[in-house]
């Protein structure tokens, strides 16, 4: 279960990494595009399947128009990405499928 979070301020991603820093909690960043398909795609189907949901791990979504250079932090050339924090390190992922899979969409 996921709780979709917007942001919309550059300043709002860089507290959340570094409350990451401080706590090691995972948290869930996906990367999108307003202007690609695939993203659009992707953010309505999540919008259907979490869209009643106030609890959960917390899914930071940042679009490419409000936060542009937000996806220099990890290196974002494709779309949708998906770069997961956690105890273990950061792993990314931009492969469509397989962030439909990390996130439970079908």
């Amino acid at each position: 279960m996921y709780k979709l979070q917007f942001l919309k301020k550059e300043n709002d991603l860089n507290k959340i990494i570094r409350s990451y820093k401080k706590d090691r909690t995972p948290i869930n960043i996906l990367f999108v595009s307003l202007w690609d398909k695939h993203s659009n795609v992707l953010l309505s189907k999540l919008r259907d399947k979490y869209k009643d949901t106030d609890s959960g791990q917390p899914l930071y979504i940042v679009d490419s128009f409000r936060m542009p250079h937000s996806f220099v932090i990890y290196n974002t050339t494709k779309l949708p990405h998906l770069v997961r924090l956690s105890r273990k390190g950061i792993q990314s992922e931009d492969y469509l499928s397989m962030v439909m899979k990390t996130l439970k969409i079908k």
